[in-house]
């Protein structure tokens, strides 16, 4: 396959695909005698792991080292475990705090719904924690545990 139906596939743009050549990401692709890129599907799935490492916040020096580690085989089996161990940690950590922002925006969607239907804020800003819906206290409660 060439640049453009690799790029189609992972919805990458060409200059992203160059790029991650260039800083040896792609460390097995092929070129023709002209030096056009010719990817196979073993480069493909290694291009699935890079997005899913990139969207998921990693660098692109430790998902480079992530990609020296597998072409070392075998004896960076723990270390590449160890990286996606904590990976997932980093990842369940940035869903806690997605949460609790959703719960926050919720919270206010709330709030300025109520001051649009009483035509003021007044109303709402000065009710007391105990005066709000159960549903809405829990959520302004549970969204302010990090703030």
């Amino acid at each position: 396959m060439q640049i453009g139906e690799i790029s189609k596939k992972t919805g990458l743009s060409i200059s992203t695909l160059r790029y991650y050549d260039k800083h040896g990401l792609l460390q097995n692709i092929d070129r023709s005698n002209g030096g056009i890129r010719k990817f196979d599907d073993k480069d493909l799935e290694a291009l699935r792991i890079i997005i899913c490492l990139k969207t998921s916040g990693m660098k692109i020096s430790e998902i480079k080292q992530f990609m020296d580690w597998c072409s070392k085989g075998d004896t960076t089996i723990d270390k590449r475990l160890n990286m996606f161990y904590q990976q997932e940690k980093n990842i369940n950590e940035q869903i806690d705090i997605l949460n609790k922002s959703l719960k926050l925006i919720k919270f206010k969607q709330w709030y300025y719904e109520a001051a649009k239907r009483d035509g003021t804020e007044k109303n709402v800003k000065d009710m007391n924690l105990d005066d709000y819906p159960d549903d809405i206290r829990k959520l302004y409660e549970e969204a302010h545990i990090i703030w």
